[in-house]
């Protein structure tokens, strides 16, 4: 699978944001799909993740509450609705794919765990 992710920006801070990620293949419905994100500096970082059928929903305690991760899987895409956004949110943000259980936290968390990733789409929040 091919995941293209889009939708970054400038924002202010409390301001929204709606990232996409769309993939290509007839195998999409079969990945879990998650959000990284990676600031300067940092290591790259688990946002949330959602189950292959949409059903099952993880997140950060930093996304939590915040974000909104949802799938279609008739248009093989992945959207994270981003609210009340913070000067800390900005970021690197990308899209993976794997097809490995999401449900123990260190496996969900983990880069290594995702086999298929999307180009990155910067988000950045002013304070």
């Amino acid at each position: 699978v091919q995941l293209q992710a889009s939708g970054g920006g400038l924002v202010q801070a409390g301001g929204s944001l709606r990232l996409s990620c769309a993939a290509s293949g007839r195998t999409f419905s079969t990945y879990n799909i998650a959000w990284f994100r990676q600031a300067p500096g940092k290591e790259r970082e688990f946002v949330a993740v959602i189950s292959k059928s949409g059903g099952t929903t993880f997140y950060t305690d930093s996304s939590k509450g915040r974000f909104t991760i949802s799938r279609d899987n008739a248009r093989n895409t992945v959207n994270l609705q981003m609210n009340s956004l913070k000067s800390e949110d900005t970021a690197v943000y990308r899209c993976a794919a794997t097809t490995q259980s999401i449900l123990i936290l260190s496996i969900r968390r983990r880069p290594s765990t995702y086999d298929h990733w999307g180009q990155g789409t910067q988000v950045t929040v002013s304070s």
